[in-house]
């Protein structure tokens, strides 16, 4: 089984579409990591999230803005041979994405960032309070360097994946 890296935009923006959470990655002030699930949107090699207004993520990027958010598409199990426990592997593909975490403050760029949000998970339209947009703190990072991979691919009529013998 072998990994592959995934050069084609439209290929990346396949698995993170595909993605319900990522995983932001952070450092405290001592080094320390700091990950956390979250809901996101993409939209133009932008990441937009959102949050409470406080809390130890918010006082993390604060200090140091520099981020890493991964994603992964669902895993599929797959073997190479039903009876050898090493042949089993996942299959999925990840994208890995870094950059500095931004805060955005305007009102209407905060609405648009929530859109492109609740587009990651459903095609309805929504409109927001005043009191919501106000009380979230959105965070949106330009993507700065990329890498996506496919892991998990067999060599064709070498493998069966689960009942089949061939992609």
């Amino acid at each position: 089984m072998k990994t592959f890296s995934i050069e084609e935009l439209e290929r990346v923006e396949t698995i993170l579409r595909s993605c319900k959470l990522c995983f932001v990655g952070m450092a405290d002030e001592d080094g320390f990591p700091y990950v956390l699930p979250m809901n996101f949107g993409y939209e133009d090699g932008t990441i937009y999230l959102h949050s409470a207004q406080e809390g130890r993520s918010i006082s993390i990027l604060e200090k140091n803005p520099h981020a890493c958010i991964t994603f992964c598409s669902d895993p599929e199990l797959i073997f190479q041979h039903p009876d050898v426990a090493c042949s089993y592997r996942m299959r999925a593909g990840s994208v890995i994405c870094e950059g500095k975490i931004e805060f955005e403050n305007d009102f209407a760029e905060k609405e648009k960032a929530l859109d492109i949000i609740m587009k990651q998970y459903t095609e309805r339209t929504f409109s927001y309070s005043v009191p919501a947009v106000n009380n979230v703190k959105i965070w949106k990072m330009k993507i700065e360097n990329m890498q996506a991979k496919e892991f998990g691919i067999m060599k064709p009529g070498s493998i069966s994946y689960k009942d089949r013998t061939e992609f």
